[in-house]
Formats: C-alpha cells, sequence, structure tokens
C-alpha cells in the first residue's frame, strides 16, 4: 500500500449531525489521516475517536484533516455520537458510513467473516500517496499521538528516527 496513489471512493457521512457526501476528491491537495474502527457502541472505539477529536488542533496545525470511518450506518453514527456520556464533547470531524463495505474493502482493511473494519490508520499525502499505512486486531487500540507524531516526521522532509517529534534533529 505504501506508495500507491489512491483512486476514487465515496462514502456517506456523518459531520457535525448531519449527512453528508465525501470523496477522495475532497481531499485532493491537502494531507489527510483516515483511520478506521470496527463499531459503534463498543468498549475501544470511542477511547480512539476522542483520541483523534482531542488532537483536531494540532492535525489542524499540521493542514491535514481527520476522517474516521466504520461499517456503521449514518443513523447509528448520529445516535451514538449525540451519547453526551461518551462523547461529552462531540465529534466534529467526519466519520464515514461505509454501510456498503467498499471503502474498507479498497483500503485492505474489512474483516470480511465479521463485517467489519479492523482498526487501521492510513496517512495520505497531498498527491493523493499512501505514506503510512497501519492496521490492528480487533482487541488493540491504537494511539492518535502516534499517528499525529508519523504525520508530522512523513511532512518534515527529513530522516526521522525513533521517537524523533517535532522540532528535534534529524537523524545524520
Amino acid at each position: 500500500m505504501i506508495g500507491t496513489q489512491v483512486q476514487p471512493w465515496s462514502s456517506p457521512a456523518y459531520h457535525n449531525g448531519e449527512e453528508i457526501n465525501l470523496s477522495a476528491a475532497d481531499y485532493s491537495g491537502r494531507w489527510h489521516v483516515l483511520y478506521f474502527y470496527p463499531l459503534d457502541f463498543t468498549f475501544i472505539c470511542p477511547t480512539e475517536i476522542r483520541g483523534f477529536e482531542a488532537l483536531q488542533g494540532a492535525f489542524k496545525q499540521e493542514d491535514a484533516k481527520v476522517i474516521g470511518a466504520s461499517t456503521d450506518s449514518f443513523y447509528s453514527h448520529q445516535k451514538w455520537f449525540a451519547d453526551q456520556s461518551t462523547f461529552k464533547n462531540g465529534v466534529t470531524h467526519p466519520v464515514l458510513a461505509d454501510t456498503s463495505h467498499a471503502v474498507s474493502r479498497y483500503f485492505g482493511v474489512l474483516n470480511e467473516s465479521q463485517g467489519v473494519a479492523y482498526r487501521a490508520t492510513v496517512i495520505i499525502d497531498d498527491q493523493n500517496v499512501i505514506r503510512s499505512y497501519a492496521v490492528n486486531d480487533l482487541n488493540a487500540g491504537r494511539s492518535p499521538a502516534e499517528t499525529l507524531r508519523v504525520l508530522q516526521a512523513l511532512k518534515s522532509g527529513g530522516l526521522c528516527g525513533a521517537d524523533w517529534t517535532e522540532g528535534q534533529p534529524f537523524a545524520a
């Protein structure tokens, strides 16, 4: 997947309570992170969604957009994201409602036997090329802060060693 030009995709999505249609073309010319999670109304997924939501300002500083995705419907997203006990600060970034499984299947993250997406994170650059691709099994959450760090490293243009953070020198 690394180095692959992203092909056109489209999906309905939840965004600030509204149903919208999103496509790869909406992110053309800008860095973006597409993160997949298995299901709404679960235990690990909200920790990741809240993590990506909390870092929206940092992603914005990087001029990068964040898009969530699951195989749940818009209506499922709408009901779950309105739950103040789970998402007291709301969810402001769009979340795909990939009920057709087309986007999850295209990115190779669909667990076909269960009909849900694995926990996957794809970082796509401003030329629409996949620069990072990570997939976890269903029971292991990921770190949104690490996703941000990898995005910053990729955008830096330098050689970034393990645990490199923005502002540190590049590897020689």
